[in-house]
């Protein structure tokens, strides 16, 4: 499944431009630490996959394009360094591994796309059409031209190849897996009953101090348990140390450079047009489509009359991603939205109501609520963050030249002295680091840590980013993973014990509780305890319950329980819980008539899904695959 799927279904109704279709081979903006990254070439291969290679420039891409998303579910707060904190990066190669191995066992296995099903499906793809036609070669050329930068057609076409090969593989390999009714009946079932619940927590925090812990009891936990304080392998480096904030702070920005850069990147500091508009979804698959027409005039009747708009959206509306809120859409500009409903919202005033809109996805009824001109911040209010930017890209180009240059010349560990010194490169020691440990004056910088424990005795790498700027790094000392004595790690594990045993005297605390509760009053129970009672809305499975969070424990038992019913103690990470059902609501047959359609596929695709997934994990075991884990960490950086 492509990364535009993945994005349709978690809000299927979307349609992204088509600078989001083609994001998969398009590079439309690399950010400063995919830039240039010091002994990086685009086409060195991050990975290999039955000799087929994944490259750096389409790992790049498919890291632009999930940061592409990000931003788009949760804004501009989501950056860089905080995808990296997610190890994104790691995912991102995963995700081309198995792209990539899809493809092997499609070719293994004589699995094609032949050039009239890629003809096909381009003509199908919304951003191509008309008033539900082709738009024609030409402006098919032109749209692919006016990307930035402008998209091959070939390249595109390659790319919906791809895709169809793997959607064919999928098909060979799951179409045969089906479900009976009574599997659809009991799914739905799980997924749609809900419970509300008084709840009563007791955290372990509330009995660290009543728990002793003596000499004995902690060495018997360690004997026990020695290697889960095993200590991992250690490196010791010296580095010389490019210094991209010193740079920074040398670097001149002049009132004109501001003003240019501005001039030529005002698109960067405008806001386009935008309406704010909720809608209610009726599905057409499946059902009668003149009846869902019906239905929808009726609603937009009921809006237009006065009737609340939201709670029309809550009761009615068939898109999960929002019906909850009213419908609610929030802010989006032209184009986000599949076509028809993006021409109606824009055309439409503040509170008006819309007739009946039919879309690939069902009837919409909008209601307009807000408009946004289109605006431009003016050049007083971006000036520092503008002169902040060529700063740091001035300071990034100049590190980055004098670690070219040290580069030449910095070959044995003596260098660092006769070489790097004089430069006015910073040279220091670190002390011992694990793997996934920071750095003494480097900080987090997995890359370094990744290169020191390939180095051999007297090498030096190459230039490697790190947060502070370019490193070079020679290893001078190394320690073997081994199991501490006690000694050495006595406070973490008394830190041990007394949890797990603060833990027991909670869930002992909460048995005698809820002894208590199910013979008399559950609330002046836990008052008399010391302990206050929290009730939830009604969940379903898997919804977060206060102070706990979500429980898969407290999930199996309250949905065990009938109406009134209080549970034995519940043992958490953090305590222990007790539970009464409140009020329990089993989805009704009508429901399940209507649905029963949604949840079959729902049921089939997650089938299918799991099977293909394993086996597609059995036949990488049997593929050659090679990651180049250094160079991935030198592309992202630190």
């Amino acid at each position: 499944m492509t990364m535009l799927d993945r994005m349709r279904r978690h809000k299927n109704w979307l349609k992204w431009s088509l600078a989001l279709v083609v994001l998969a081979f398009v590079l439309l903006y690399i950010p400063d630490f995919l830039r240039g990254s010091a002994g990086a070439g685009l086409n060195d291969a991050i990975a290999t996959v039955e000799g087929r290679e994944i490259t750096v420039n389409e790992f790049r891409r498919a890291y632009q394009r999930q940061m592409q998303q990000y931003r788009a579910a949760y804004g501009a707060s989501m950056d860089e360094r905080l995808l990296k904190q997610l190890g994104i990066d790691q995912r991102i190669v995963q995700q081309l591994i198995e792209e990539e191995a899809a493809l092997a066992e499609a070719d293994r296995q004589g699995i094609k796309a032949t050039d009239e099903e890629v003809r096909q499906r381009i003509l199908a793809i919304p951003a191509f059409q008309e008033n539900g036609q082709f738009i024609g070669y030409e402006r098919y050329r032109q749209m692919l031209q006016m990307q930035d930068p402008p998209v091959r057609e070939n390249d595109f076409e390659e790319q919906v190849r791809r895709s169809i090969v793997v959607e064919k593989l999928q098909a060979a390999l799951t179409n045969w897996i089906t479900v009976t009714d009574a599997e659809v009946e009991a799914d739905f079932k799980k997924r749609n009953e809900k419970v509300k619940l008084a709840v009563v927590s007791l955290p372990v925090d509330k009995f660290r101090e009543a728990v002793k812990v003596d000499d004995a009891e902690i060495a018997a936990w360690f004997e026990q348990r020695k290697n889960d304080y095993r200590v991992p392998e250690k490196r010791k480096i010296r580095y010389a140390l490019v210094d991209v904030q010193a740079a920074r702070e040398r670097i001149q920005v002049s009132p004109q450079d501001v003003d240019r850069s501005y001039e030529d990147n005002q698109k960067q500091y405008s806001t386009p047009e935008q309406v704010r508009a909720s809608h209610i979804l009726l599905k057409i698959e499946g059902k009668d489509e003149a009846a869902v027409k019906k239905l929808a005039e009726d609603l937009a009747a009921k809006a237009k009359a006065g009737a609340d708009f939201a709670e029309l959206a809550k009761k009615h509306s068939e898109d999960d991603s929002n019906n909850s809120k009213g419908g609610d859409l929030d802010f989006f500009g032209r184009g986000q939205m599949v076509g028809d409903f993006d021409k109606v919202a824009f055309e439409m005033k503040p509170g008006e109501i819309s007739a009946p809109v039919k879309t690939e996805f069902g009837y919409h009824v909008i209601k307009l609520a807000e408009k946004r001109p289109a605006s431009q911040r003016p050049l007083a209010e971006v000036r520092g963050q503008i002169e902040d930017q060529i700063r740091w890209q001035r300071a990034q180009d100049e590190a980055q030249r004098t670690a070219d240059d040290v580069a030449a010349q910095l070959k044995k560990p003596a260098d660092f002295d006769t070489v790097a010194k004089p430069r006015g490169l910073a040279v220091a020691e670190s002390g011992m680091f694990g793997r996934d440990e920071p750095i003494a004056g480097l900080g987090m910088a997995p890359a370094a840590a990744e290169r020191a424990f390939d180095l051999k005795d007297g090498e030096v790498s190459d230039a490697i980013r790190t947060p502070q700027g370019f490193a070079f790094i020679t290893v001078t000392g190394k320690q073997d993973a081994y199991v501490p004595k006690l000694d050495e790690v006595k406070a973490r594990v008394r830190d041990d014990v007394m949890k797990k045993k603060a833990v027991d005297v909670a869930k002992e605390r909460a048995t005698a509780i809820a002894s208590q509760m199910k013979s008399g009053d559950f609330n002046a129970t836990a008052k008399a305890a010391g302990f206050e009672v929290k009730t939830t809305e009604l969940i379903a499975r898997g919804g977060a319950i206060p102070d706990v969070g979500t429980s898969p424990a407290i999930d199996a038992v309250a949905f065990s329980l009938p109406v009134g019913g209080v549970s034995d103690a519940i043992a958490t990470d953090n305590g222990a819980v007790v539970v009464k059902v409140l009020e329990r609501k089993d989805p009704t047959p009508e429901e399940l008539k209507t649905g029963r359609d949604q949840a079959r596929a729902q049921l089939i695709n997650e089938r299918r899904g799991r099977f293909y997934a394993s086996y597609m994990a059995k036949a990488r075991e049997r593929m050659r695959i090679n990651v180049n884990r250094p160079l991935i960490a030198q592309v992202v950086g630190a």
